[in-house]
């Protein structure tokens, strides 16, 4: 598999994403349902933003591996949230989670009205290899 990142301009580097991600010849696809802040036996977290990121992206990585890919071939992360004001104190988790992959993805982040149950985060992935 090939990757090229194209970025036109330098201020997306600080937000952590890049602006296109081109794949050629990939091994394989993996598109990963969103995923949450949800225990191994199917409860959704009540708790702050921080811990439902950590447990989102917790889940995110599970998935990634049983799956026989790796959290660095992610190309796209889409982010949404119940609450940007609540996301944003706590974004670094994302950012150092990324570094630590050498994730190098085009994201999307978008408010929404509501999520399943009282989950304030969901991660959408698509993978490459």
């Amino acid at each position: 598999m090939e990757k090229r990142i194209i970025n036109p301009w330098e201020w997306q580097n600080e937000r952590s994403y890049v602006q296109a991600v081109e794949v050629k010849n990939p091994q394989g696809t993996l598109y990963v349902s969103g995923q949450t802040a949800i225990s191994p036996d199917g409860i959704s977290s009540n708790e702050n933003m921080e811990s439902q990121i950590k447990l989102a992206i917790k889940n995110l990585e599970q998935v990634i591996t049983e799956a026989g890919y790796e959290c660095s071939g992610i190309v796209r992360l889409n982010i949404y949230t119940t609450a940007t004001h609540e996301l944003w104190p706590h974004f670094s988790i994302i950012q150092d989670w990324a570094a630590k992959h050498n994730i190098k993805q085009a994201t999307t982040l978008m408010e929404v009205k509501s999520l399943f149950e009282t989950l304030k985060v969901e991660l959408e992935a698509t993978v490459v290899r």
